[in-house]
């Protein structure tokens, strides 16, 4: 069962660098006190991975341990020392120490850090620059795991469209039985625990945020690009920051490995300058050279060749380069034709053949909280989009639909320019719900726009409420019926995207997605929609 053992002896750092996965398996941290910051999803798994390779773990987490009763459970009674609670002073966690792992969301440089937590980490860094051999390397979850890894990686990131762009990816990759595909990362499975099942004939696609990326050491085989415009201002300070932090994946991508870059977005298409890899387009138009795009509403690929771990040879498409019909993909939107051809070129550089690639995509039917329809009832569509926190995932989400639309939308404020959306909101949308805490502002932002309809709510139940009502009333109004029409008709549509964080009322945007599915399901019983 889990227990608190006693403060661990001073011991030897470890350099990170002097590890490997077959070391780590064979006992090299076998009896090292090593520390973990933060206590959910990557801290646990952290925990676990590191008590099952031998080492000596304490956790170390801010809030009180009656309120992390579900991650202490799901250490499955191994034996850690637990320090939780905000009298815990964070640098006495790591005295002794041989090494430090964090998760995510920790980091001496992002204001968001618990600020004492932040003070103590950015002291263990100028103690190890300048020199203290005494003081414990720091070193991230994701940076630990690709330090590890004994097989080719797949990094996605972008500002928005990754969570999609890697699972189809991964379903990708998945449609050659030869090499087993793994999916992870930010998209909410930490890989580390994955580690002693890895073999160099798998390939793993890790979706990497903002939060990860500055931690990074090292990089992975292939990075892709979606897009990257402006988000998480209140972590990073400016734009200009924010792109340093997502420009780092492109710096740091194997040489032996590529780019695959979005053509059409002009920040990403200028990281072909790093000169890491070979470089792999895609654009909503004819191809460049070595790259892919769309003509005459296809999919096509232009002399794209394999990476030398896939045979370095032509990528396997037909003579004229097409792969598959815009049309057979399931996934709506625009958008998605480009996060389609994101995960396509990942797929072609790892020799995956053409047909096995039009299957896979046209069975894809997308990722949970992004554009998921989670419910038809009563010509009303009911959309979750969760994960749709900046202003251009919420832009792409209203244009992916047909009108009325009824937008639920509102959190926590991420700092980003608005402006701009709210004159889509304004062109696109029947009528506007919001709720949380940028209710207000929004709803001035809106109505300054030209949005003519905008109502509040307390919760998201009487906010769904609100937006069916408002989504027949549109569909009325504009003259729409599902009268004859075979299967569950779609004459409006309520689509929650908040373009806000979750945090002022969730605990991510996982659980305000699934708080919506069930206020979706308590208006379809109560016969509201």
């Amino acid at each position: 069962m889990t227990a608190l053992m006693t403060d661990p002896p001073r011991a030897r750092t470890i350099d990170p660098d002097d590890l490997t996965l077959t070391g780590v398996l064979s006992g090299a941290l076998r009896g090292r006190p090593v520390t973990v910051l933060g206590f959910a999803r990557s801290g646990i798994a952290l925990a676990r991975f590191l008590v099952d390779a031998g080492a000596r773990v304490t956790i170390y987490d801010g809030r009180q341990s009656v309120d992390l009763r579900g991650s202490i459970d799901a250490l499955g009674g191994r034996v850690v020392t637990l320090r939780l609670g905000p009298d815990v002073d964070p640098s006495e966690t790591w005295d002794g120490a041989a090494m430090v792992v964090t998760s995510p969301s920790i980091n001496p440089d992002f204001p968001t850090t618990e600020p004492r937590l932040r003070a103590a980490l950015a002291t263990l860094v100028a103690t190890r620059a300048a020199g203290d051999e005494t003081a414990p390397a720091l070193v991230s979850e994701a940076d630990l795991f690709l330090r590890l890894c004994p097989a080719p990686t797949i990094g996605v990131t972008g500002t928005k469209g990754k969570t999609t762009t890697s699972a189809l990816t991964a379903a990708l990759l998945a449609a050659d039985p030869a090499h087993p595909a793994v999916l992870g990362g930010n998209i909410g499975i930490p890989l580390v625990e994955c580690l002693p099942a890895l073999t160099p004939g798998h390939r793993v696609v890790i979706e990497l945020s903002e939060l990860q990326l500055p931690t990074l050491s090292r990089g992975t085989t292939v990075a892709v690009y979606t897009n990257v415009t402006a988000d998480h201002l209140d972590r990073h300070g400016s734009v200009d920051a924010y792109r340093r932090v997502k420009r780092r994946l492109a710096e740091l991508v194997d040489p032996a490995g590529a780019l695959v870059l979005n053509a059409d977005d002009p920040e990403v298409a200028g990281y072909a300058a790093v000169q890491r890899g070979s470089v792999l387009t895609y654009r909503l138009d004819r191809p460049d050279p070595g790259g892919l795009g769309v003509v005459d509403d296809w999919i096509v690929a232009d002399g794209v060749v394999a990476l030398p771990a896939a045979g370095n040879g032509p990528a396997a498409v037909k003579t004229d380069g097409r792969i598959m019909p815009v049309a057979e993909l399931a996934i709506p939107g625009r958008h998605n034709v480009s996060n389609a051809l994101a995960a396509i070129g990942a797929a072609l550089l790892f020799g995956v053949p053409a047909a096995a690639i039009r299957a896979a995509a046209a069975a894809f039917s997308g990722v949970e909280h992004r554009l998921e329809t989670v419910a038809v009832a009563n010509g009303v569509r009911y959309v979750n989009d969760s994960q749709g926190t900046q202003p251009d995932a919420v832009i792409a989400a209203l244009r992916a639909y047909p009108a009325p639309v009824v937008l639920i939308a509102g959190g926590r404020d991420k700092g980003v320019d608005l402006a701009g959306l709210a004159a889509v909101v304004a062109e696109r949308a029947a009528a506007a719900v919001l709720i949380g805490e940028s209710a207000p502002a929004l709803a001035a932002l809106f109505r300054s726009a030209g949005l003519r309809r905008v109502e509040h709510a307390v919760s998201l139940d009487a906010a769904v409420a609100a937006a069916a009502a408002l989504a027949r009333s549109a569909a009325a109004q504009s003259g729409a019926s599902s009268a004859g029409s075979a299967g569950p008709a779609v004459i409006a549509t309520v689509l929650l995207s908040p373009a806000a964080a979750s945090f002022d009322q969730f605990e991510d945007y996982a659980a305000r997605g699934r708080a919506f599915r069930a206020a979706v399901a308590r208006v379809i019983a109560a016969g509201v929609s």
